[in-house]
């Protein structure tokens, strides 16, 4: 993997986390066992789901992410760190650049993600930001690559744990909605 490869992780994780860490920071306290629209989880749930499913890829393919912080606590702060500390391993050009034999077959860490978890946060920043009233809507830019990545994915997407079956939006719905909808959320 080249330092342009390198670059394009750590700025697509960036610009997933970014508005990711701007929705966890404005959530009340009282609002973070809020019902999400995955079912059975809080919004609390969310970001432990975020952290811990991030944590474990990396762990996986031999990278310390640091100490786990309590996200029972502050969920904010837990993400909060948890993110310098995968943007810490993001700058060292080994770790997007490790080769792997993933789902699909030899990726590397820096591809997956890219095509799995950045569109992962961005998909559950809706989701948190639905369960606690916050704002909810996608940039065009990130509505082009969660698109592609969906395309991509194919039925694997429907696979136990990573989204429910889609459902049919109502004619006329937004972008976004129509996109929801293909993950099995409901943007309506």
């Amino acid at each position: 993997m080249n330092l342009m490869t390198q670059n394009t992780t750590q700025t697509r994780y960036a610009e997933a986390e970014a508005p990711l860490g701007t929705i966890l920071d404005s959530v009340p306290a009282d609002r973070w066992n809020r019902p999400s629209p995955c079912e059975g989880w809080t919004a609390r749930d969310v970001v432990r789901h975020l952290i811990q499913t991030q944590r474990d890829f990396l762990t996986g393919r031999g990278f310390d992410p640091g100490p786990e912080v309590d996200g029972d606590v502050d969920p904010a702060a837990a993400w909060r760190a948890h993110a310098r500390a995968v943007g810490d391993l993001l700058n060292r050009p080994e770790v997007p650049a490790t080769e792997y034999d993933g789902y699909f077959g030899p990726t590397t860490v820096g591809r997956t993600l890219i095509q799995f978890y950045v569109p992962d946060m961005v998909a559950h920043r809706w989701d948190i930001a639905t369960a606690v009233g916050a704002d909810d809507r996608l940039t065009d830019a990130e509505l082009d690559r969660l698109e592609a990545n969906i395309d991509s994915w194919g039925d694997a997407m429907y696979m136990d744990g990573i989204c429910k079956p889609g459902v049919v939006a109502p004619d006329g719905a937004s972008r976004q909605a129509v996109l929801l909808a293909r993950m099995g959320r409901r943007d309506w």
